[in-house]
């Protein structure tokens, strides 16, 4: 047997189940081959050679294997009502109207060509990605796009540091019908140079046709104040209604959202009062019942009808000195225990917390007719004694 076999552990019986379980599901429904989580696992049998004819794509809808008769079947969860509120009053506003007159999609992900930035840039590379530039730009004027973004791409690779490379070669990209490209261009001529215009511009541009109000507003708003030009007002005029009306309507939903929240902090602040409320009158009631003495309830019957010998409960709740003494968990304890069985007052005959407020007891109430003596306070617990 090879060292790898060795440590081949056994599988137990309820993993087997699951695993037949799922190969059972595999078969009756390979479409889930298509749920982007399982995609590991349909490499990893390409891998060995198996074909999964399925792509992954988004994942399909398929009902999932009844639940084994041996798991526990999930008990539905209630979200709080309060929860069930909010989303409605969330449905409650409509989408917001905007003109999307212009508005293209770029399925053009790809990251346009840069060149290494950590390069030392020459005179003789500057001259020459100065000529590049010139190139792009009658490539331009004369409509061959293609050539003028090879142009460019040459130049920013000669002196990737330039800004106004970037936001060049990103307004062909725009006449291309592709803002996405032009937005990663801006971006960079704007890293290389905070006040570019020409970059906010262009950006601003971009994010207009794609319809990303917002984002086209701020941009061309600020390439105004930096380098005013009639083209970028113009473009602001048109974006700046959509832009406005989305604007309100998020500060419309904070507003909302905000309510909410106060309202339910509110909320839970008068629960917590009423909590404690209802603690503080149900601590009174319990104290009313005991006769004041909390913790301790019913444990002394009064003389009349109560243990021989012991004082009335309300005569040790008069005295300060007792009603301390029974604070302290170990003497209330005892006393308890020796109210529901006197006989258990010989556990406690050498503790000493336990004996002093016994003395106690019998120095303040053992003078009657027919208490004990000082000292002799423990007879008067029946069938129990204290050495």
């Amino acid at each position: 047997m090879s060292s790898s076999s060795q440590h081949v552990n056994v599988i137990p019986d309820e993993q087997l189940a699951m695993l037949k379980e799922f190969i059972s599901l595999c078969q009756f429904k390979p479409e889930v081959f298509k749920l982007p989580e399982l995609k590991f696992y349909k490499d990893y049998l390409e891998s060995l050679g198996a074909k999964v004819p399925f792509t992954m794509k988004e994942p399909p809808n398929y009902d999932p294997p009844p639940e084994s008769d041996t798991q526990p079947q999930p008990e539905p969860k209630h979200e709080p009502q309060e929860e069930e509120e909010g989303e409605e009053e969330d449905e409650v506003e409509s989408d917001v109207e905007l003109s999307m007159e212009g508005v293209i999609e770029d399925d053009d992900e790809d990251m346009p060509e840069y060149g290494d930035e950590n390069i030392e840039v020459t005179d003789e590379m500057m001259d020459e990605a100065n000529d590049k530039r010139s190139a792009a730009l009658d490539a331009t004027a004369e409509g061959r796009l293609e050539d003028a973004i090879d142009l460019f791409t040459d130049a920013i690779k000669l002196n990737p540091q330039s800004s106004p490379l970037y936001a060049k070669r990103a307004s062909v990209y725009l006449k291309m019908k592709k803002p996405k490209k032009a937005i990663h261009d801006c971006t960079k001529a704007i890293e290389h140079n905070s006040d570019s215009a020409q970059g906010y511009k262009w950006r601003g541009k971009a994010y207009r046709l794609l319809g990303r109000w917002e984002e086209s507003y701020h941009d061309l708003t600020l390439a105004c104040k930096l380098d005013y030009d009639d083209d970028a007002n113009a473009l602001l005029h048109e974006v700046t209604a959509n832009a406005k009306k989305i604007m309100e309507h998020r500060r419309k939903y904070e507003r909302i959202r905000e309510e909410k929240d106060l309202k339910k902090r509110k909320e839970k602040i008068k629960r917590a009062r009423e909590e404690y409320e209802r603690q503080k009158e149900q601590q009174s009631s319990n104290a009313e019942a005991d006769g004041g003495f909390a913790g301790f309830p019913g444990a002394f019957p009064g003389s009349a009808g109560g243990m021989p010998g012991m004082p009335d409960l309300s005569q040790i709740l008069k005295d300060p000195e007792l009603l301390q003494a029974f604070q302290d968990p170990e003497v209330s304890q005892a006393f308890q225990d020796v109210a529901m069985n006197p006989a258990n007052i010989s556990k406690y005959q050498n503790n000493p917390k336990v004996q002093a407020v016994i003395n106690k007891m019998a120095t303040k109430f053992g003078s009657g007719e027919d208490g004990p003596e000082a000292g002799d306070f423990s007879r008067g617990f029946p069938g129990a004694g204290m050495a």
